[in-house]
């Protein structure tokens, strides 16, 4: 499994090529800006305008290494992965624009909070909060996500739309400029742990994806949200997956309805 973290990538080349390890959806190559292999928006279309007022870029030293979700004034809610190791003062996050160099307003983060039941080595509980030094209002561009009530679970075959500026392709060596996103189905745990096992996707994650592949988030991709497309609740966050939109290879998501999760955000807002 791979996470989709660019800057995890980079720091464990491994691990992004282990068949059984997760892997995050959001890391960038090198030079910090054309982004990196296996975390980001495969088989989409460019978003517009609205269709995800609460998604915010997650940079470092002016580069975008994750996503993330706005869910009020001083509050984004991104992966745990992208948030470990991470010192708030090196990070700020752009809100209100489809570009993720450009446009909107660009924020810097105060404080980082891990949560405490995160497991880096099986990425279960994979959600971390980021509180924002100047408050975000909402605007005609910038919205905040509603939250899914404590308990609920995803249904298998139920759409989704996942938005990201990660990678378009596994091992795709640029980041797109502009927002995209993709329609993918949910996945039930069931079929989902006879793709990766029984231990590996826990009640705290839910997958997406096609069993033919070719759509899925991907690196650079990781803590962005994902929504249910009827009701545009947001019900998880990128979290690994095993490459790209390979076949019976869904995506894994944070599942933010999970009653553990669910307190978590609820007690950092």
């Amino acid at each position: 499994m791979q996470i989709k973290d660019l800057l995890a990538a980079l720091a464990i080349p491994a691990l992004a090529l282990a068949a059984a390890i997760p892997q995050p959806q959001d890391v960038e190559i090198p030079n910090w800006d054309e982004g990196s292999p296996e975390n980001d928006i495969v088989g989409g279309v460019a978003a517009a305008q609205g269709d995800f007022p609460f998604i915010v870029s997650i940079q470092r030293s002016g580069s975008h290494f994750c996503g993330g979700t706005l869910l009020n004034a001083n509050t984004v809610l991104t992966a745990a992965h992208c948030a470990v190791g991470q010192t708030a003062s090196q990070i700020k996050v752009r809100a209100g624009s489809l570009s993720r160099t450009t446009g909107g307003v660009l924020v810097q983060v105060s404080s980082i909070t891990v949560n405490q039941g995160y497991v880096a080595g099986t990425y279960n509980g994979d959600l971390a909060i980021m509180k924002l030094a100047t408050a975000i209002p909402t605007s005609s561009t910038i919205a905040y996500a509603v939250l899914p009530a404590s308990g609920s679970d995803p249904v298998a075959g139920v759409t989704t739309t996942v938005a990201g500026w990660g990678t378009t392709s596994s091992g795709g060596s640029t980041l797109p400029t502009n927002l995209l996103k993709v329609d993918v189905p949910v996945v039930s745990r069931t079929s989902c742990r006879a793709s990766y096992g029984t231990s590996a996707v826990t009640v705290q994650m839910f997958c997406a994806g096609l069993a033919a592949g070719g759509k899925d988030s991907c690196q650079g991709d990781s803590g962005g949200p994902i929504i249910d497309k009827a009701t545009r609740v947001l019900i998880g966050a990128v979290s690994w997956g095993e490459g790209c939109a390979a076949p019976n290879a869904p995506g894994v998501y944070a599942n933010i309805g999970n009653p553990t999760l669910r307190t978590f955000v609820a007690n950092n807002l």
